[in-house]
């Protein structure tokens, strides 16, 4: 499992955006997102270099 800090959550609409994008590229992902704590944890056949871009293309930074 891939666990990252993701300051710029911020709300449900933030977490449901990053869901989305990791789900694009792998449907079978397995996404949390912790709003409160600004966390998201991925279980992906992904790198976790491809998990970051991923978020970053859901318009937020990873710490």
């Amino acid at each position: 499992m891939i666990s990252l800090q993701v300051p710029s959550i911020k709300c449900e609409g933030c977490a449901e955006a990053i869901t989305n994008e990791i789900k694009n590229h792998d449907p079978n992902a397995k996404v949390e997102v912790d709003v409160d704590n600004k966390t998201v944890k991925v279980e992906t056949a992904a790198q976790q270099a491809s998990v970051k871009e991923m978020i970053a293309a859901a318009g937020h930074s990873v710490a």
